[in-house]
């Protein structure tokens, strides 16, 4: 009996410490289902060449996968990630190998335009911080890229407006006043590092043992927010630049970060472009007063570009839906249908496309002569 409850005691001790790397319920029933309930548990916190910092109530260990999963692996997203979690076997010193990534609860992806295959960003993420900074950056149809992709997988989005020093408050109120337009009872934080403003509302988002994604373009300011969270300065920013408001960006690579409330929050690498991967319910939920619209189209398959009884563009012709959040959805949505083209399907429309472009020149030529 004495020894039942000892490892009792002991279960749930191990259990407290990976409820504090975000393990819940979830997790725990993938674990078993998988038969891996007594084997060692840790969490991706950051993702280097070749290996992987991993995270468990032992301590913290750089971990590789094995040649047989290396080998079984077709795409990206069968590699680990920053926020998986992970069987692993502790071996010598401070390493260990990944023996079984548990599926995962959300997974943030991105494609890029010359690649085949999905970024992924980070996954089991259960609220997304989308920041954008108050000079050049500002833009709504990045935010609403930003929202398809969390949308896509069940995170909570929340925006973050950063450097709001850089502007005056009715240009501040303004945008808000935009944001809200656009995307409705969006959560929204205003937030400025250098007069520590917002930092309290941004605290008070986050939960313990919940996972946070910041996400955003190079130089808005995410590792700064993550060091006033952290209390010190634990990732590395350059100043801030004084003829643009923007700092220089330094963060390469995801990692992921404890807080002193139990938190837990995971900085990325600012990026330019975001691809639509697979997003398809994500648009349907982002871009639903157009869906809703599109079940009155007389077409089926109505395309909301030129179709004679489209209700989505007779709503548009009407100013019942804003033109900017029309455009973005078109946009959106063909890129999505192109990244889910196979390589084949791509290079045959690509060539319609050129047949297309030369009869044009051709007719040309004989117009002109």
């Amino acid at each position: 009996m004495a020894k039942n409850r000892e490892n009792k005691m002991t279960n749930e001790i191990t259990k407290l410490e990976l409820e504090d790397l975000g393990y819940d319920e979830f997790f725990d029933s993938q674990r078993r289902s998988s038969g891996f309930e007594g084997l060692p548990l840790a969490r991706v916190v950051a993702e280097h060449k070749e290996a992987y910092k991993v995270k468990s109530p032992n301590g913290e260990y750089l971990a590789k996968i094995t040649g047989k999963q290396m080998f079984k692996a077709v795409k990206r997203t069968d590699y680990p990630a920053v926020g998986d979690w992970v069987v692993i076997s502790e071996s010598d010193g401070e390493k260990a190998v990944i023996r079984h990534i548990l599926p995962r609860k959300t997974i943030l992806k991105k494609k890029y335009s010359d690649r085949q295959d999905a970024q992924v960003i980070a996954v089991n993420i259960d609220t997304a911080f989308i920041v954008e900074s108050l000079d050049r950056d500002y833009n709504l149809n990045r935010f609403e890229r930003y929202l398809v992709l969390a949308n896509e997988t069940g995170i909570e989005p929340v925006i973050v407006l950063n450097k709001t020093d850089l502007v005056p408050k009715t240009e501040l109120d303004r945008k808000t006043q935009e944001i809200k337009d656009r995307f409705g009872d969006i959560d929204i934080v205003r937030t400025s590092v250098v007069e520590e403003r917002g930092l309290d509302e941004l605290t008070d988002r986050i939960a313990e043992g919940k996972t946070y994604c910041f996400l955003g373009s190079s130089g808005v300011g995410k590792s700064s927010l993550i060091n006033k969270l952290l209390k010190k300065d634990v990732i590395k920013t350059k100043e801030i630049s004084g003829s643009t408001g923007k700092g220089r960006h330094t963060t390469t690579t995801r990692e992921m970060y404890f807080l002193e409330n139990g938190g837990i929050v995971i900085d990325n690498p600012g990026t330019r472009e975001v691809g639509m991967a697979e997003a398809n319910a994500g648009i349907e939920n982002v871009f639903d007063e157009i869906i809703t619209l599109s079940q009155k189209c007389k077409y089926a398959d109505c395309t909301h570009v030129r179709e004679p009884g489209c209700a989505v563009l007779q709503a548009l012709r009407e100013g019942k839906l804003d033109k900017a959040k029309y455009q973005n959805y078109l946009r959106l949505k063909k890129e999505n249908e192109f990244y889910g083209m196979t390589d084949a399907e791509k290079r045959n429309k690509d060539r319609r496309f050129g047949k297309l472009v030369k009869k044009a020149v051709d007719q040309l030529k004989e117009f002109e002569s």
